[in-house]
C-alpha cells in the first residue's frame, strides 16, 4: 500500500503531477492531473505476471498534443451532440463543431484537455486520488457553472471511478462524464484486440447515421453484429464482413441508474478477465479505429484496433433525444455515478 506523487512536466506554466497508487495485491495504477487521466494500470495474468494494460504516453507533452483521449476524463458531455447544438428550457445553445458538424467529447477543449486540481490523496488498503475541476458558465458554450470530481480508487482487484458533478448555478445544464481508457488485456502495445472475447449485457443498441449520430431508434441486437449477449470475439463479425470497420457503437443497458454488470472481457493467452459494472444507462464500445501508428509508452507503437474502450455513459446525443435517459443536471443539484473495472484470471 503506497502513494507516490511526482512532477510530470509543465502545462502553460502550471506544474502537472503524476500520482501512483499501489496495493497489497500487487496492483498499481498511475494518474495525471492533466485530463484527470489514467496513465497506467498493472494487473496480473494467470501466471501471476503483472502487465500494464492501458494505452498511454510517456510524457506530458504527448498528452497535450495527442487527440486519442488516452485514459482521460471526458466532459462536459462525452461522445457526440448532433448538429453541435441542443435546446434546454426553450433556449438553444450552439456548441463548437469539432466532428463533422457535431460536437465530440466536450468541444474544442473538453475536460480531457484541462488541468485539474488534486483535491485529495488517500493511503490505506484501497488508496485513492481525487481530481477536481470547476467548469464556468459558458465554457464551450454550455450553460451553468459546475464543479466536477473524479475519484480513482485502487481496489484489491481493480479500479473504481466515482464521478460527482454539482451545479453551482441557478440554471439547468447537461452533463455526461466518462473515462476513455483503452484496454488491451495482453498488455499495452501487444497487438490488436480483435481476439478479445466480449460479452455486453445489452439487448438494444442505438443505430447511427454516417456521422455516428443516433437516429433516435432503439434497435434490438438479436441477429446483428451488435449482439454480444453471448460472449464472442470482437473480430468475429469484422472478419466475416458483416461489420468490417469495427465498433464505435453505443449499447443500451437500461433506463434507470442501477448498478449492473455492463460487460465482461476475456483474453485467452493471459487468462485475464475484466468485468465492468456501472450505474450508467449505456456503454460505448470503441476499438481504436482511429489509432494509426501512434507512439505510446515504452516505445510501443499503437496500431489500429490496439485498444478497447468501454465508456459508461448516457447515450450519445442525449440532449437532443428526449426518448433517451436524460443527462440534464438541474440547477443547484448534484449528479453521482460509479463505474468499476475489476480483474481476475481464468482458463476459459
Amino acid at each position: 500500500m503506497s502513494v507516490e506523487l511526482k512532477e510530470f512536466g509543465y502545462y502553460r506554466g502550471y506544474r502537472c503531477s503524476l500520482v501512483t497508487l499501489k496495493n497489497e495485491s500487487g496492483f498499481s495504477a498511475s494518474f495525471t492531473d492533466y485530463g484527470a487521466a489514467v496513465r497506467s494500470l498493472c494487473v496480473p495474468d494467470k501466471n501471476g505476471n503483472f502487465d500494464d494494460i492501458v494505452l498511454g504516453y510517456d510524457t506530458l507533452d504527448e498528452y497535450v498534443k495527442g487527440d486519442s483521449c488516452f485514459g482521460a476524463s471526458v466532459g462536459r458531455v462525452a461522445n457526440r451532440i448532433g448538429g453541435a447544438k441542443f435546446s434546454l428550457n426553450g433556449e438553444e445553445y450552439k456548441l463548437f463543431d469539432n466532428n463533422n458538424g457535431n460536437t465530440l467529447h466536450g468541444g474544442e477543449f473538453g475536460y480531457h484537455k484541462r488541468l485539474w486540481t488534486i483535491a485529495d490523496i488517500s493511503d490505506g488498503e484501497e488508496p485513492s486520488v481525487t481530481f477536481g475541476y470547476t467548469s464556468p458558465d459558458g465554457e464551450e458554450h454550455f450553460p451553468a457553472a459546475i464543479s466536477v470530481n473524479v475519484k480513482y480508487t485502487l481496489m484489491k482487484n481493480g479500479l473504481r471511478i466515482d464521478y460527482t458533478a454539482k451545479s453551482l448555478s441557478d440554471k439547468d445544464t447537461v452533463v455526461n462524464l466518462t473515462n476513455h481508457s483503452y484496454f488491451n488485456l495482453k498488455g499495452a502495445g501487444s497487438g490488436d484486440v480483435k481476439d478479445h472475447i466480449v460479452q455486453i449485457n445489452a439487448k438494444q443498441y442505438t443505430p447511427v447515421d454516417a456521422n455516428l449520430i443516433p437516429t433516435g431508434v432503439l434497435a434490438y441486437t438479436t441477429g446483428t453484429p451488435f449482439d454480444f449477449t453471448s460472449a464472442k470475439r470482437i473480430g468475429e463479425d469484422m472478419d466475416n464482413g458483416r461489420l468490417p470497420n469495427g465498433y464505435d457503437h453505443n449499447f443500451v443497458l437500461g433506463n434507470d441508474m442501477q448498478k449492473r454488470t455492463a460487460a465482461i472481457v476475456y483474453e485467452e493467452s493471459t487468462g485475464r478477465r475484466m468485468t465492468v459494472t456501472t450505474d450508467m444507462p449505456a456503454v460505448q464500445m470503441y476499438i481504436g479505429i482511429g489509432l494509426n501508428d501512434e507512439h505510446g509508452k515504452n516505445g510501443e507503437v499503437y496500431k489500429q484496433y490496439g485498444g478497447l474502450c468501454l465508456e459508461t455513459q448516457f447515450s450519445p446525443d442525449s440532449p437532443n433525444k428526449p426518448q433517451f435517459p436524460s443527462c440534464v443536471l438541474k440547477a443547484n443539484e448534484e449528479f453521482r455515478s460509479t463505474t468499476e473495472y475489476t480483474f481476475d484470471t481464468t482458463e476459459g
